[in-house]
């Protein structure tokens, strides 16, 4: 869809999830709002399942809901997580069940192309504009708040609020100034989809073991029986070995390796679909907004993959900004610094937490030594056997 204008209250740069979500959000909220990037083409379903997918949490789900986009994806396509199994290295185990806080589930697994389909229908009916041309660069006249925005196919947009939505490195992030920092891990996330000898019963299951962190996210039946998804991060080495292998031998030895490792839980495990590894990296923004420009989802921050939060955080950026443009005094525009401020205060404690958390686990467990093994096994056995704390930790992982 093109434009019928260029002048806006807020221009979203970035088509992924995070992106569609902050468009959607603050059209709702009565703005004007140009959503720019590529429309990449969506693979139909059935049978074949897209190798990302996400844990959607209760807040995350309340929001998709409320922009109209969770009821447009069909339910056989999402899979429930009733429970979560986290196992130590040293025998440890902790699990939580949706039940402990009185809810109907701790979260949902769902694919990236069926999000990204849910939200694209919820703004076709909004009638939300799409450029579908490349952010090129911006500009801002003197004395005038808003920013100029150039494209790829040069045409220009004009916008009072620029959201950078454009992911991990992110061109409105760079060509704003924002300073980036960036640390990566010595580990690799492999992902792939398999097919499981025995039903996963809804349960989302998680080994910190010596080579690295390995989840099984449970996912719809298919016609080959049960299937689960698997988020693997391990040592570089180790990633890089198993990526350059054939696939016949690959497939071989990660069945093999995730026999010993889950020991056997839910029987032969085997490939479904190409394994695909990317590197994993600590990356942060030390300020989210500024001068007309704010920034949600993978352009803000990145996290380690061991909690499933990435894109809970990127949905709870798209909410809190939502809400600071929608209760801004009448006479202040979308890009105000103070409305600004106020998303940056809104985010600042649930990012610092979820980044302490999974960065401070990652090197927990990436220590070997004997007593620190003994201190960390035995505080999971200890949550495990505390009611209580096992309804904060679910209540707090539920939302954004």
């Amino acid at each position: 869809m093109s434009a019928p204008s260029s002048e806006y209250d807020v221009a979203v740069v970035g088509t992924g999830i995070a992106g569609l979500a902050a468009a959607l959000a603050l059209a709702r909220n009565s703005c004007r709002v140009v959503l720019i990037g590529p429309r990449q083409a969506l693979p139909p379903g059935g049978n074949h399942y897209h190798p990302r997918v996400y844990a959607i949490s209760p807040a995350s789900r309340q929001l998709l809901d409320r922009l109209g986009a969770w009821a447009a994806m069909p339910a056989e396509r999402r899979a429930p997580v009733d429970a979560m199994l986290v196992y130590g290295d040293r025998g440890s185990a902790v699990e939580l069940q949706a039940w402990h806080a009185g809810q109907a589930d701790l979260a949902e697994i769902v694919e990236a192309t069926e999000l990204e389909r849910g939200l694209r229908n919820a703004l076709q009916v909004f009638g939300v504009p799409w450029i579908e041309a490349e952010f090129q660069g911006l500009s801002r006249q003197v004395n005038d708040p808003r920013h100029q925005i150039q494209l790829s196919d040069r045409s220009q947009v004009r916008a009072a609020l620029l959201v950078a939505a454009d992911g991990a490195r992110s061109a409105v992030r760079q060509a704003a100034g924002f300073e980036l920092r960036q640390r990566f891990y010595d580990a690799t996330g492999l992902v792939v989809h398999l097919n499981a000898e025995l039903p996963h019963q809804g349960r989302a299951m998680q080994w910190f073991t010596a080579d690295g962190i390995l989840a099984l996210l449970p996912m719809p039946d298919t016609t080959e029986g049960p299937q689960v998804s698997m988020v693997w991060s391990l040592r570089s080495a180790q990633a890089e070995h198993l990526l350059s292998l054939g696939q016949n031998e690959q497939a071989v030895h990660l069945t093999q390796r995730l026999h010993t490792v889950t020991n056997n839980i839910l029987g032969t495990l085997q490939p479904r679909t190409s394994l695909r590894g990317f590197p994993l990296a600590l990356q942060q923004t030390p300020v989210l907004a500024h001068n007309g420009v704010a920034l949600v989802g993978d352009a803000a921050h990145v996290v380690h993959p061991l909690a499933g939060q990435g894109l809970n955080l990127g949905l709870g950026d798209v909410h809190a900004l939502a809400q600071a443009v929608a209760e801004r005094e009448p006479w202040r525009s979308a890009g105000d610094e103070r409305v600004l401020r106020r998303y940056a205060r809104a985010r600042a404690e649930p990012l610092v937490a979820m980044r302490l958390a999974t960065d401070g686990l990652y090197h927990l467990f990436d220590i070997p030594a004997p007593p620190l093994a003994w201190l960390r096994n035995t505080g999971m056995q200890v949550v495990n056997q505390m009611p209580w704390l096992k309804r904060q930790l679910i209540r707090h992982a539920s939302g954004f």
